[in-house]
């Protein structure tokens, strides 16, 4: 995930956030794993953060779509 977090908001909480809501949206979306997933955590409880410096947006897009894991032709 490549996203841009503003200053004011700390990043702990912007994954806190985007984490819970993925979460919900996916078990609305697969009820399955509501029954799997009741009681416990969807997602693990840590999370990876780096800044990108100088490196222009562009730069990281093409990196990801480069090494993207559901390319099959690689």
């Amino acid at each position: 995930m490549f996203v841009s977090v503003p200053p004011k908001l700390a990043i702990s909480d912007f994954m806190r956030k985007a984490k819970g809501r993925s979460s919900r949206k996916i078990q609305m979306e697969f009820p399955e794993l509501k029954k799997r997933y009741w009681g416990r955590h969807f997602w693990g409880r840590g999370y990876f953060s780096t800044t990108s410096g100088q490196i222009t947006d562009d730069i990281i897009l093409q990196y990801l779509e480069a090494h993207n894991p559901s390319d099959a032709s690689r």
